[in-house]
């Protein structure tokens, strides 16, 4: 198996090998290979992965979790939880915010339980109630620098499932500003719209949605 980071929408991979799905990837011009694990590997992959010029970044290694380990240790780690709300008629919520449609997410308050927090930011973000959370969840990384640190944000993904006879109330204080109920027809059209990881959590949560 294998890990994957975005940088700015670039997925990076950390892997024991070269995966089907990451083919298309290994193969790019723009994709930066390195096979070693080393500190001064790690730091020239993220500098790599800061560039624009760059697609993609695959980090090479026999023990897949020596790799975790000594990758994680460059980040300042921000967990976050979510969901991906689907209704009685099997359509999917989602969330108008900076341009883009997303899921409803959030960072994780202290000593709170992740799965009670991604309950919560899709209760704030959108005013609907959560019914039922199922058992199935994913999770995606993100990365990003605030204040000269490199941050790795964790977020775990929850299938959830509420009721559109409830009103819908975007967060307008959270930059949300339009909530809709998508059809699984339309999803395509949504997809095209968002990020990269909502895409990942869409098809792994939904693997119909493919």
């Amino acid at each position: 198996m294998y890990i994957k980071i975005y940088f700015n929408n670039k997925p990076l991979f950390l892997s024991d090998k070269i995966y089907p799905d990451m083919e298309e990837y290994y193969h790019h011009d723009d994709t930066v290979l390195i096979d070693e694990l080393s500190t001064h590997a790690i730091q020239s992959m993220i500098h790599e992965m800061q560039k624009e010029n760059i697609h993609a970044g695959i980090l090479l290694h026999e023990n897949p979790k020596e790799l975790k380990k000594a990758f994680f240790k460059k980040f300042t780690h921000v967990p976050a939880a979510g969901g991906l709300v689907v209704n009685e008629n099997n359509e999917v919520l989602f969330i108008y915010r900076r341009g883009c449609w997303d899921l409803p997410k959030g960072k994780q308050d202290e000593g709170e339980d992740i799965r009670e927090c991604a309950v919560r930011e899709v209760e704030e973000e959108t005013g609907i109630k959560v019914e039922e959370v199922s058992d199935k969840y994913t999770e995606t990384y993100h990365s990003y620098d605030e204040f000269g640190k490199h941050i790795l944000k964790k977020t775990t993904w929850y299938l959830m499932y509420a009721s559109s006879e409830q009103n819908v109330r975007p967060q307008t204080e959270e930059d949300i500003h339009d909530i809709h109920w998508v059809k699984r027809d339309a999803l395509e059209e949504y997809l095209r719209q968002t990020y990269p990881n909502i895409v990942d959590v869409v098809k792994k949560l939904l693997p119909e949605a493919e």
